[in-house]
Parts: structure tokens; C-alpha cells; sequence
């Protein structure tokens, strides 16, 4: 049996369009566990450093304000929710301005130094939690009882995400590999698959389909 007492931790990375939010947030409903998308952080970030019309490329600037702005996390898997000092900002975090920004801000050493310890804190606090963003196995939770690593081919990426956004699907690619492009090749902690991750290909796979196989990964992790 599960040692009722002792924290659960499962870490969800990949690249944008493999399904993780949808996932992750059905797993963490099955399990009864939190749920914390850290993309979201990240971009709750960046909207604040528009939001003050800093510079994108002011990196002590940006850390700034991220050092100065306080975020509010809802981690209740069937509500996720997230407030940039006060104000509810989930529909706004979701635009293009946002997303075409998100990258160069979640770059700043600084920035992801203290959203990560955030992270960590959330997942301290929490019994059990599932946790998606790019880095959470390789760097916010290396000790997670289960490390998974979703991704599933650009064309497939590219339709899932255009058809969730209502927008165009080359153009949806392009900015998909844009964004795969600079979160693997920056310095600080980039998008990488842990070493003990277990890799699904969720291509030709359905929603159901995947959760369920995470379910029997977490079964014997329980047992």
C-alpha cells in the first residue's frame, strides 16, 4: 500500500501542444492531488512586464518586476486559476501578446531562480501534486516519484493548439517552433527530458488514452 503520510510528486514536461495542461489536470483530479501548470506563472510574469512597458531585453528590469509583483495560484485541478497582484489574469496570459513575449522573460536566470523556489514552496505544501511546465524534472523536482515527458509530432502540436486558440496552423507552427527553439537553447534551465522521464509519444494517442497509462504508471509507484 501507498504510505499515506508520504508526499506525492509527479512531474509533467514537454513542449507546448503535447497535451499537458489537459492531462496533467486529469491526472491530478484522479489522484485527488493539486495541480500546478508553472507555464502559467511564467506568463502571469510577463504579463506584468507588459502590463509596466519594460523592455523585453532589460533583463535587471524584467527581474524587477518579477521580484515585485505578487501572484496569486489556484492549484484545485478542476479551477486552476491565476491573479497577477489582485487581479485574475487567465484569459489575458492565453493572448499573443503574452505568448510572443513569454520566452524572452522566461530566460532571465533570475526570473526562473524565483519562480522556481515559488514552485517549490507550492509543492512542499502540498500532499499530493501534479506539476506541468518544461523544467519540473530536470530542475523544480529532480526527486519526483514519477517523471514523465510528453511530446507529440510539430504538425500535430500545431493542430491541437490552432484549433484550442481559433488561430491559423502554419502560423501556430512556426510560432511553436519559435518558442521550442528558444526554450531548448537557453542557458538557464532549458527545455530538456530527464534522464528517469518516462517518454510518451502522444501523436496518435486520445486524451483517455494517456491518462489512462499514467494511471498504471502511478499504480505501481503507489503500491
Amino acid at each position: 500500500m501507498h504510505d499515506e503520510g508520504r508526499q506525492l510528486v509527479v512531474a509533467v514536461d514537454g513542449p507546448s501542444g503535447s497535451g499537458k495542461s489537459t492531462i496533467s489536470r486529469r491526472v491530478a483530479q484522479a489522484l485527488s492531488a493539486r495541480y500546478l501548470d508553472t507555464g502559467a506563472m511564467y506568463r502571469a510574469v510577463t504579463y506584468a512586464v507588459l502590463r509596466d512597458g519594460v523592455d523585453l531585453h532589460d533583463a535587471v528590469k524584467v527581474a524587477a518586476v518579477a521580484e515585485g509583483v505578487h501572484l496569486t495560484i489556484g492549484t484545485d485541478p478542476a479551477a486552476p486559476h491565476i491573479a497577477v497582484d489582485g487581479v485574475l489574469v487567465d484569459r489575458e496570459i492565453r493572448g499573443s501578446e503574452v505568448t510572443g513575449a513569454v520566452s524572452a522573460v522566461s530566460a532571465v536566470p533570475s526570473v526562473r531562480a524565483l519562480l522556481v523556489a515559488q514552485q517549490r514552496q507550492i509543492i512542499a505544501e502540498a500532499e499530493r501534486i501534479v506539476v506541468e511546465g518544461r523544467d519540473i524534472g530536470t530542475v523544480v523536482a529532480p526527486d519526483a516519484d514519477l517523471k514523465v515527458y510528453l511530446t507529440a509530432d510539430a504538425e500535430e502540436r500545431a493542430r491541437r493548439r490552432s484549433s484550442e486558440n481559433a488561430t491559423n496552423q502554419a502560423a501556430t507552427a512556426a510560432d511553436l517552433a519559435r518558442r521550442d527553439r528558444l526554450d531548448s537553447t537557453r542557458a538557464a534551465d532549458p527545455l530538456r527530458q530527464a534522464e528517469d522521464a518516462v517518454v510518451l509519444d502522444t501523436t496518435a494517442l486520445g486524451i483517455d488514452e494517456v491518462v489512462e497509462r499514467l494511471q498504471h504508471m502511478l499504480d505501481k509507484v503507489m503500491a
